[in-house]
């Protein structure tokens, strides 16, 4: 797959009519825990039991939400339904940590890791939405943006319309995770929870301290995006690749060659197992032929644990 694609294919480019298009498969998956949203460093809340709780606000009604808790003079005003939020229920937050490194943009079935990243980042957008979360998103590497965490369908219609935008634009020097953390750390803008998605080339020796520290203010997530290439050793042939317009054929034929080269291709993501693993993170990796859906509803889902 080239590396210089054309700018409309979208198993190259992130397209956002397709990452809309997710919102109805994200809608069929099992609903988000409905949790408190009491604000406490470093954990997520915990359920709600009984009533007498200050109220807060209301907002749009959304699925899952308990219908006892309607607020029927302002659904009745607007005409719209809604939901009085109490003081322990404020919205939580989830802050997807993206990697765009230059790594990003290689893939040799199904799309670039890069469009697959932007794929998981837009499911779990339009899933943590549904469980009344605010969403936003930290682009570190080539591009360095941050879209601060926003409610509602209007925050993931932002989260995707960012993640196209930024993946046209010009990319700039590449990012170690170390120094991605580090920001993250510092415009966390109260997200409880952050879902780090990468295919693991930016880890470097500082990220473990640096990860600890975030771990110690939200729970973290990780998805790791990989080619199938860098999964598992490649059978012998000719594989073409291109780089900057320059096409390279790699004969690969004997089982040294092609195990040295497995290793090579697949040391990142092994990288970035290595240190979920160490730091007791849950993980799951996504190949850039997959639905990511499974592992957005794993990771975010019900039943999710520390």
């Amino acid at each position: 797959m080239s590396a210089v694609p054309h700018v409309d294919d979208p198993r190259v480019r992130v397209a956002l009519p397709e990452l809309l298009a997710l919102r109805s498969r994200v809608m069929r998956a099992p609903a988000p825990p409905v949790v408190s949203r009491a604000a406490r460093s470093g954990q997520r809340p915990g359920r709600l039991h009984g009533r007498g709780m200050d109220y807060a606000e209301s907002r749009v009604y959304q699925a899952g939400d308990d219908v006892r808790r309607m607020d029927w003079r302002l659904t009745a005003r607007s005409g719209v339904a809604h939901t009085k939020l109490f003081q322990e229920e404020r919205e939580g937050r989830l802050l997807v940590l993206l990697d765009t490194n230059a790594s990003m943009r290689f893939g040799t079935r199904g799309r670039f890791k890069s469009v697959q990243a932007a794929r998981v980042a837009a499911m779990a957008a339009w899933y943590a939405i549904r469980g009344g979360d605010r969403v936003g998103v930290l682009a570190f590497g080539g591009q360095r943006q941050l879209l601060r965490p926003q409610g509602g369908p209007r925050g993931a219609l932002a989260l995707c319309g960012a993640l196209a935008t930024w993946d046209a634009m010009p990319p700039g020097t590449d990012e170690s995770l170390s120094a991605a953390l580090q920001r993250a750390g510092r415009l966390m803008h109260g997200a409880s929870r952050v879902l780090l998605v990468s295919d693991g080339f930016a880890v470097d020796p500082a990220a473990h301290g640096r990860m600890l520290g975030l771990v110690n203010k939200a729970e973290v997530r990780v998805v790791a995006v990989a080619d199938p290439l860098e999964l598992a050793e490649p059978p012998p042939g000719r594989y073409p690749f291109s780089q900057g317009g320059v096409h390279v054929d790699i004969a690969l034929h004997g089982e040294r060659q092609r195990a040295e080269f497995a290793q090579a291709l697949g040391s990142g993501h092994q990288r970035l197992g290595a240190l979920a693993a160490q730091l007791g993170l849950r993980q799951r990796t996504v190949d850039t032929t997959a639905d990511p859906l499974d592992a957005i509803v794993d990771l975010l889902g019900p039943g999710r644990g520390r």
